[in-house]
C-alpha cells in the first residue's frame, strides 16, 4: 500500500544492523488526543489542522497481520463527499513492512516503488529524493505534482527506515507554500542516529 511516490540515489537514511534483523512484529496504530495524532513506538506526533476530517479508520485494512502495510493517519481538509473548487488536501501516515519490498536498504530505495504507483497515478516528479530534517531527524524527501483542472496538486512524501518498516509521511496541498505548512505539524521526539 503505497501511498506517495523517485528512482533511487545513493542519499539515504538505512536502519542499523540491529533493525534490519529483528522479527517485524505488527506496527502500533497511534491514537489522536486533544487534536494531536501520537504514535510513542514510532516516535512521533502530528497536530490535525482545525477542523480537518479523519479518515483513518474507514481507510483501514482490517488485516492484523504483521506483514501488511499499516495505515497511522489519514485526514482530509473536508470529508470525500464534499465537493469542493480547491484541492482537499490531506496527510497520510503509513508503516510498511520492509520484508514487502526486496532491495529496499535506505530510505531512497522506497522511492522506486513510490515513484512508480505516483506516475501511474498521473503525478509528475518536481524533485527527486533527497535528504531533508524534521528538527533533527534525517528523512529522505521527494515531491510531486498533477494538473486537477486549473489547480495544481502538490504532493511531498517523506520517508524513513524504523523498527524494519518503511515510515511514509505523505502530504497533499494546493501549493508548495501549504505542503511546507503542513509539514512542520510533523514532530519527532529526541532521536539518536543509529551508529
Amino acid at each position: 500500500m503505497l501511498w506517495a511516490q523517485n528512482p533511487p540515489q545513493k542519499t539515504g537514511i538505512s536502519l542499523s544492523k540491529s533493525e534490519a534483523r529483528s522479527n517485524t512484529s505488527r506496527a502500533e496504530p497511534g491514537a489522536i488526543n486533544n487534536g494531536i495524532y501520537h504514535n510513542q513506538s514510532f516516535g512521533f506526533s502530528y497536530k490535525l489542522p482545525y477542523g480537518w476530517v479523519d479518515r483513518t479508520q474507514e481507510m483501514q485494512d482490517d488485516s492484523s497481520a504483521a506483514s501488511k502495510s499499516v495505515l497511522l493517519l489519514a485526514i482530509f481538509e473536508r470529508p470525500p463527499e464534499a465537493t469542493g473548487d480547491t484541492i482537499n488536501s490531506a496527510v497520510v501516515i503509513a508503516a510498511e513492512p520492509l520484508s514487502a519490498y526486496s532491495g529496499v536498504k535506505t530510505a531512497s530505495d522506497y522511492f522506486a516503488p513510490l515513484t512508480e504507483l505516483a506516475t501511474a497515478k498521473g503525478f509528475d516528479v518536481a524533485n527527486q529524493p533527497y535528504e531533508f530534517a524534521v528538527g533533527s531527524v534525517p528523512l529522505v524527501r521527494a515531491d510531486f505534482s498533477k494538473p486537477r483542472g486549473t489547480l495544481m496538486m502538490h504532493q511531498t512524501s517523506l520517508v524513513m527506515l524504523q523498527k524494519s518498516y518503511a515510515l511514509s509521511f505523505t502530504f497533499i496541498g494546493s501549493s508548495d507554500d501549504e505542503v511546507s505548512a503542513l509539514i512542520e505539524k510533523l514532530i519527532f521526539r529526541a532521536h539518536k542516529r543509529p551508529q
